[in-house]
């Protein structure tokens, strides 16, 4: 028998499942001994509810709000409320002109940006691309500019979507932010982006965007604010409307907005250790305002969708004064503190809350900011292995490319390490010798790790050399006088891998890995596997 607790609980639950519609039919008709964690996963249903909820409300009230001003607006254009004579005012005449407005108005994102009235799609994107998906119960946000040297991006989208499974991604949506206005810039990217994850893209879990021009201020008329070089002053203002612009779009996407950056890493299953760290908090009434999934800058700061137009509203307000992340304590003492400075420290601590350890560490080095090194890392982060070892078959492995330090492409190969050699030139290559012909049927090289995610494989192909190669140069009916035929290359996010018919190809007696074009930094190979067909 089911105990009285136990009882009051599926009731309860059923009349929450009549009322909202909330699937927790598998829940409630699953019999489960252990009483507390039935409670549990419905007090976690119930939290999630109860913020699902709340972004509802957050977005009719926004469309209550828009009903109201277009119903103002188109009754006062009717003829017969018109008292100047004027057969068909102009809408934007009477949004302007005070003299014909009897209504209080509030600030708006227009009293901070007056500019934005100059052009009517001022805060429309300029680009789109993706499903529109919504309720989503996570909404990641990715900013990414072009950088002076080197980009991130691609890794770290990698990383995020790698590092969850189906279920997470059905949950989540990442925003790709391309904040440049120069649209053959943008499509030149979201190109790349769709070329490696059109899968993501093709599902709803990733979509891409990018602002008009008009969106931003001149920024040669900025006011010099905290003593900062006239260029750091552009730098973050700019950021900080690229963080306004992002989180307005993102707001109604999904229940918890996560900001992030381009050059980060992560580790699996982050999207549900985040969830259910948020809706245990919801469970437990803690009226928390952020919560840190990352001790560095403004990465891994996730909110309430509910609660973004706080940070909206501060970001645009001081976009000239103060880089955003410095806006956030602030923010906190504003809205929760009294003037009594220790219960204040105290309050913040239920407000802001950190959680170890940190889901996402920070890989770049190079700023978006021209001439600025970025070295911070998360201590809190804990380590990644920098390779991937793997038994491969006994060979000779040779390379004109000069290796730094231990870090040889022959301790690589047998994987004790991984290979870092000096920049690579075009004609450089890496020859794997077998001591015996194998049959490979596969093979994956990976180039690139955690700590140093740019120094990748560009341009880069993948050839092997048949023992009989005459008589599978004639089979495929190629030309060639080298006896290496071509199989593959490495990808925009430095990885090659592919299977090989070892029906057709026989025998292989080496791969060799060709190297196109001279590269502008050092070339990292931290896996190297051969699949010979043994396990």
């Amino acid at each position: 028998m089911l105990s009285g607790g136990r009882i009051f609980r599926k009731k309860l639950a059923l009349i929450l499942l009549a009322v909202f519609c909330v699937p927790f039919t598998v829940i409630l008709l699953h019999r489960d001994d252990n009483g507390a964690r039935l409670e549990d996963e419905l007090t976690s249903e119930i939290a999630q509810l109860r913020q699902r909820v709340a972004q509802v409300e957050m977005i009719n009230q926004a469309r209550r709000r828009d009903l109201a001003l277009l119903t103002q607006y188109v009754n006062r254009s009717l003829p017969w409320n018109n008292t100047n004579g004027d057969e068909f005012p102009e809408l934007s005449r009477l949004l302007l002109d005070p003299e014909r407005s009897q209504n209080l108005r509030l600030p708006n994102i227009f009293s901070f940006l007056p500019y934005l009235l100059n052009n009517p799609l001022s805060t429309v994107p300029a680009f789109v691309a993706g499903q529109g998906k919504i309720h989503a119960s996570i909404v990641l946000g990715v900013p990414t500019v072009k950088r002076e040297s080197q980009s991130y991006l691609l890794p770290t989208l990698a990383s995020l979507i790698a590092s969850m499974n189906e279920e997470e991604k059905n949950d989540t949506l990442i925003i790709v932010f391309i904040a440049e206005t120069d649209i053959e810039y943008v499509t030149v990217i979201a190109e790349k982006i769709k070329k490696q994850f059109g899968d993501a893209l093709q599902s709803g879990l990733l979509e891409i965007i990018s602002p008009p021009s008009s969106f931003y201020p001149d920024l040669n008329e900025l006011r010099v604010t905290l003593n900062d070089p006239v260029e750091r002053v552009k730098w973050r203002t700019k950021q900080n409307l690229d963080y306004a612009f992002l989180m307005m779009y993102a707001q109604s996407r999904g229940m918890y907005y996560v900001q992030l950056e381009d050059d980060i890493l992560t580790t699996s299953g982050y999207v549900t250790k985040m969830k259910n760290f948020a809706l245990k908090k919801e469970a437990m009434n803690l009226d928390w305002f952020l919560l840190d999934f990352c001790q560095l800058g403004f990465i891994g700061k996730m909110f309430k969708s509910t609660d973004l137009a706080y940070i909206i509203q501060f970001a645009i307000m001081f976009h000239n004064d103060k880089p955003v992340d410095w806006l956030l304590d602030p923010i906190i003492e504003t809205r929760y503190c009294p003037h009594d400075t220790k219960k204040c420290n105290q309050i913040k601590l239920l407000k802001w809350i950190h959680f170890k350890p940190s889901l996402f560490q920070h890989v770049g080095t190079t700023s978006s900011l021209k001439g600025k090194v970025q070295k911070l890392k998360d201590k809190n982060f804990g380590k990644l292995a920098l390779f991937t070892p793997h038994k491969n078959p006994s060979a000779k492995v040779t390379s004109p490319i000069k290796a730094y330090k231990q870090f040889t492409i022959q301790r690589a190969y047998r994987g004790d390490s991984f290979f870092w050699g000096l920049m690579p030139q075009a004609g450089d290559d890496i020859v794997f010798e077998f001591h015996t012909p194998v049959a490979l049927h596969g093979y994956r090289l990976r180039s690139g790790n955690h700590e140093h995610p740019s120094d990748l494989l560009y341009n880069t192909t993948v050839e092997i050399r048949p023992v009989d190669f005459e008589r599978v140069k004639e089979s495929l009916k190629i030309s060639s006088s080298e006896k290496f035929i071509g199989v593959g290359e490495f990808n925009d996010l430095g990885i090659a891998e592919g299977k090989i018919d070892a029906s057709l190809f026989g025998p292989i007696g080496a791969v060799r890995l060709v190297i196109k074009s001279a590269s502008k930094n050092w070339v990292i190979i931290s896996e190297i596997m051969f699949d010979t067909g043994g396990g």
